[in-house]
């Protein structure tokens, strides 16, 4: 008896899922360039074969682990930055907080991205071939746009830096710190990682958020009897 239709999609899936898994593995132990699509297959238990089946070429596979691997984390484990009950200045704190646990629990994440990052450039690969990746960044930088205009309500964040600007300026200070600690670019074997980390999240909360001093007073409202009773 031949099998559904369903279940076929369902094992098929879980192959792919299964590949992913083990490129991601794989890159960011031994670099991409150091692993080829025979060892990704083997380490998976699956024949050589089975990986051409799902992917043509090795830059198909590298960019779809990596479109794979920040879709996972941002479902998976990324806060979300948009929750009515927190503020602003609350949100982003927590989006900080991502990069931070990034490099206390998805290393492999970081290591991949930065061997990615370096695949990419060398292989001279379109842009419209990164649309995947991209698509990752953009809801990422969606999120982020939420927050600010939430910023813009209540006033916790300095709305008054571009928005483009703080969330560029954020997003690359966390990752390339997390990531070289993460690979182990370190210029001292004795830096504390955690540290380091937690005083630059400090830092970005100092100048992209707003302190009690800086928030306007509120305005108190009162009533004219107050004013009546106040000019007797």
């Amino acid at each position: 008896m031949s099998r559904s239709p369903v279940l076929n999609e369902q094992m098929r899936e879980a192959t792919r899922q299964k590949l992913l898994e083990t490129a991601l593995r794989l890159f960011s132990e031994r670099t991409i360039d150091a692993v080829n699509m025979t060892e990704i297959a083997e380490a998976a238990q699956l024949g050589t074969t089975t990986i051409y089946r799902y992917f043509d070429k090795k830059p198909d596979m590298v960019l779809e682990v990596s479109a794979w691997a920040w879709k996972q984390y941002i479902k998976t484990s990324a806060p979300a930055a948009d929750t009515a009950r927190r503020t602003a200045a609350e949100n982003f704190e927590l989006y900080l907080d991502s990069f931070i646990d990034l490099y206390r629990n998805h290393r492999d994440i970081l290591c991949f991205n930065q061997y990615f990052n370096a695949y990419v450039k060398r292989e001279g690969l379109p842009q419209d071939r990164l649309k995947p990746y991209a698509d990752v960044i953009e809801a990422l930088e969606e999120r982020f746009h939420r927050n600010y205009l939430r910023g813009q309500q209540d006033g916790t964040l300095r709305t008054d830096i571009p928005e483009k600007e703080m969330f560029s300026a954020s997003l690359h200070l966390m990752l390339a710190a997390v990531t070289r600690y993460a690979v182990g670019l370190m210029y001292d074997a004795g830096i504390d990682p955690e540290r380091e980390l937690a005083l630059q999240k400090e830092l970005l909360l100092q100048h992209f958020c707003m302190s009690s001093q800086q928030k306007k007073p509120e305005r108190t409202l009162t009533s004219p009897r107050s004013h009546s009773a106040a000019g007797k």
